[in-house]
């Protein structure tokens, strides 16, 4: 059965949560505190999580950073629920690696979507037993099946998404992609006036491969491309 870790502090979100998991036929851990969350975190390893960012004691920021942090969790997806829609907050719940972010109040609907398109991608990733070369761009190395890049023999600290945005690009040079269609493909789900997301893993993205980042090229008004070559 699916387990899905909700750290949540608020009773009634959480109850809420509780109900529409159950009735989808997945079992359901529950915290109410940061440090709380982080124990079954690694002591269940759930299958996903859905992170509050404000709570007692340890925050939602720091619970994601140690998640992230921890091997044995690293590779968990993460959505975090908040009530805190300042960009500011979304940028940083995406910097340490967060897979998504949902507003406070949230359809139930919406957010089992959501919580099935990561399971589904999750699924994939470790269905899949076809066994693929590494792909060699310059001193970019990336490892499909292992999730692992690496830049000039050196491993990038890489988040599930950050890999994904860059598996995409490097297997489809110069071509270019609508914000829309990188969110479609990587996240799973259509865009709902809101792109954000995307241009915060890019941005993310394009920091961590150094001078080969001027490689992924805005387009202005569209969205971006993976310029082969532009970043030697």
């Amino acid at each position: 059965m699916v387990k899905v870790l909700v750290i949540e502090d608020e009773a009634a979100i959480q109850e809420l949560i509780r109900f529409n998991l159950n009735k989808e036929g997945y079992a359901v851990l529950a915290a109410e505190e940061g440090i709380r969350g982080l124990e079954l975190a690694r002591r269940d390893k759930p299958d996903l999580i859905l992170l509050d960012l404000m709570l007692p004691g340890l925050d939602g920021y720091e619970v994601c950073k140690a998640l992230r942090a921890d091997k044995a969790t690293a590779r968990i997806p993460i959505i975090i629920l908040s009530a805190r829609n300042e960009v500011i907050d979304r940028v940083l719940g995406l910097e340490l690696g967060a897979d998504d972010y949902m507003i406070k109040p949230f359809s139930p609907k919406e957010l089992l979507a959501r919580i099935k398109a990561r399971l589904r991608e999750q699924n994939r990733n470790i269905s899949s037993d076809t066994p693929q070369k590494p792909i060699h761009v310059s001193d970019l190395e990336v490892w499909p099946d292992n999730y692992i890049a690496t830049l000039a023999g050196k491993p990038l600290n890489l988040t599930i998404k950050e890999f994904e945005l860059l598996h995409t690009f490097v297997t489809h040079p110069n071509r270019v992609f609508s914000r829309e269609h990188l969110l479609q493909k990587v996240w799973d789900y259509d865009a709902t006036g809101d792109t954000r997301t995307v241009d915060v893993h890019v941005s993310n993205l394009r920091q961590k491969l150094q001078e080969m980042g001027r490689s992924i090229e805005t387009i202005r008004g569209v969205g971006y491309r993976f310029a082969a070559g532009a970043g030697k």
